[in-house]
């Protein structure tokens, strides 16, 4: 059964340091060159009766950054951080009312790097129903959830192509219901996969 136990005892096999991985492993002109932003999310499992979700939200289409994307909560780690954990709490309590007294942080996945100038921090956190939710108007339109092994199965992980300002670019999607999942969010659940499922040592 997927529960706090099955992800805590899957995470142990990932006790090395974070590597980087982005949009440049399937592109390699897109890695930006000049300085990244320090960024993090929370990539939030919910511990339903029925099995652990993943938390979502949709962004709004009037950010500068990504309008309209399904995102993991999150954003910029400010200096009064105390780390990338904190800042991923900090901000997805500050988008959606998700208070950090019901997210316990377990972990995090690897660095990803976007093509835009982000570098971001997916921390893994264990939230414990019941809450309740209070969007950002500014920043959220949706939060909404995603059965974990729905991103588990690999027959879900579509990598696609698109022509970007005259250039093919190379992504995974992971489309569920009326959600395109798509980009760093899709990338960062595919690193989610390998390390709950694909990593060496994990049966």
């Amino acid at each position: 059964m997927m529960d706090r136990t099955w992800v805590s005892a899957r995470l142990n096999h990932t006790c090395a340091p974070t590597v980087e991985r982005g949009d440049h492993d399937l592109n390699p002109g897109f890695r930006p060159d000049g300085p990244l932003r320090a960024a993090a999310v929370l990539v939030g499992l919910i511990e339903r009766p029925e099995g652990l979700s993943v938390l979502l939200t949709r962004r709004t289409d009037t950010l500068e950054h990504h309008p309209g994307q399904i995102s993991f909560p999150g954003g910029h780690i400010e200096a009064d951080d105390a780390d990338a954990a904190a800042a991923a709490l900090r901000e997805t309590e500050e988008e959606i009312g998700l208070s950090a007294s019901h997210i316990d942080v377990v972990g995090r996945l690897d660095t990803y790097i976007t093509r835009t100038g982000f570098s971001i921090s997916p921390i893994i956190g264990m939230v414990r129903p019941p809450f309740e939710l209070s969007l950002d108007p500014i920043e959220v339109t949706e939060a909404f959830e995603v059965p974990l092994a729905f991103f588990l199965d690999p027959a879900n992980h579509h990598r696609l192509e698109r022509d970007l300002d005259g250039t093919t670019r190379t992504f995974y999607a992971m489309p569920y219901e009326a959600y395109y999942i798509w980009g760093a969010t899709a990338g960062m659940l595919i690193n989610l996969y390998q390390t709950l499922v694909d990593a060496p040592g994990v049966n």
